[in-house]
């Protein structure tokens, strides 16, 4: 197995790079997306026993390069894309919130006989974190004091889960839409890839670009967490938000090459590491209970936003974006919306993901005191 961080970087930059180069080269790879596939490649690594399925080099790839992703994917965001986007993502949010209570709700009347006395607890860890993102799921946790032992196989649950669903949002739109959501920017034709995409930009990456972006995008990550301390009100990731949005609307900035390439990589190499976090055998070591808990879940939740949502006719590309900022958060609403090609739905994704940060404590504190008093427990 590899335990030295460059040998998991090696491994995780070789699955990205076959993952795209399949999608160049096959249709069936550019119609599964090289996201999911850099996703299945990850979890073939771990499983396989070729990756550990915790490492440093994944808290790195989820805590800090996500963060310089972000920054450089939204240097290329427009503003009046939210005239476009906004209001819909926020309704098909909210239906993907509705889904997700409705799921918990579900899972804990049909398996608190399995899991117990810690089943409300699981009730509102994850409501919030299938609303919010992870730091719900542990801060519910430490309200609720959940048994350490039941907090590892519901980890291992969420993570697999998470994995699993986001490689469901990257096909749901060729699944329920006939294809016809697979790239809403350029209809009619198959989605652009990754390679595609810089060599229709007419432009290479020059050393000035590089080192530009550098600065701009360290600068950001450094001074959004001093902000964060200074207006304790405003978390950091919204001032990571706001610095690139402020700085992407300049005309110096706008005029510097590369960012979307550099963000879409370092994105994909963040798809890459979080399937390489998902080992079914440490799930499976907690019994298969806490898994199907986290599956009912986001079945239901599934169920309700496409379904509810396609009547609604809300399009695909903000149903899959709603959906994965209230699964896997604003990373993995901008990892799905870059790889599919949705720019329009870029900022909005982050917006409700955010609101979902926000949300998620306090939905997930309600619905495991309601779960509690109903269990009896």
């Amino acid at each position: 197995m590899i335990q030295d961080p460059f040998g998991i970087f090696l491994a995780l930059a070789a699955a990205v790079f076959l993952a795209v180069w399949l999608e160049g080269r096959y249709r069936f790879f550019r119609a599964m997306s090289a996201g999911l596939m850099c996703l299945v490649f990850g979890m073939i690594l771990s499983n396989s026993g070729l990756l550990p399925g915790d490492a440093d080099a994944y808290y790195q790839l989820g805590n800090i390069w996500v963060n310089a992703a972000i920054v450089l994917v939204l240097l290329n965001v427009d503003l009046r894309t939210l005239l476009d986007a906004g209001r819909p993502m926020l309704g098909a949010f909210g239906l993907g919130a509705a889904g997700t209570m409705l799921g918990t709700a579900t899972a804990t009347f049909l398996l608190a006989g399995a899991i117990g006395p810690e089943t409300w607890k699981l009730t509102g860890q994850f409501t919030g974190t299938y609303i919010g993102g992870g730091a719900n799921f542990y801060a519910l946790a430490s309200a609720f004091g959940t048994d350490p032992n039941i907090m590892s196989g519901a980890v291992a649950a969420d993570v697999i889960v998470t994995a699993c669903w986001l490689g469901t949002c990257l096909v749901v739109p060729a699944l329920l839409y006939g294809g016809q959501g697979l790239n809403p920017v350029r209809k009619g034709d198959a989605p652009m890839t990754l390679e595609q995409r810089l060599k229709e930009s007419g432009q290479s990456l020059r050393m000035m670009d590089f080192f530009g972006l550098a600065a701009i995008t360290l600068g950001a990550m450094m001074l959004a967490p001093l902000l964060a301390a200074a207006v304790p009100v405003i978390p950091a990731v919204l001032w990571l938000t706001t610095i690139a949005l402020v700085l992407g609307h300049t005309p110096a900035v706008r005029k510097l090459r590369g960012a979307p390439v550099l963000g879409n990589s370092l994105l994909y190499l963040f798809l890459a590491g979080n399937g390489a976090q998902s080992l079914v055998s440490e799930m499976l070591a907690y019994g298969p209970s806490l898994f199907f808990y986290a599956l009912i879940t986001v079945g239901i939740h599934g169920l309700v936003i496409f379904g509810v949502g396609r009547l609604l006719r809300f399009d695909a590309g903000t149903l899959v974006v709603a959906s994965q900022a209230n699964i896997g958060g604003a990373a993995s609403a901008v990892a799905i919306a870059t790889a599919r090609g949705y720019g329009d739905k870029l900022l909005p994704g982050i917006v409700v993901a955010l609101g979902g940060y926000a949300f998620g404590n306090y939905l997930g504190f309600g619905m495991g005191t309601l779960a509690r008093t109903l269990l009896g427990g």
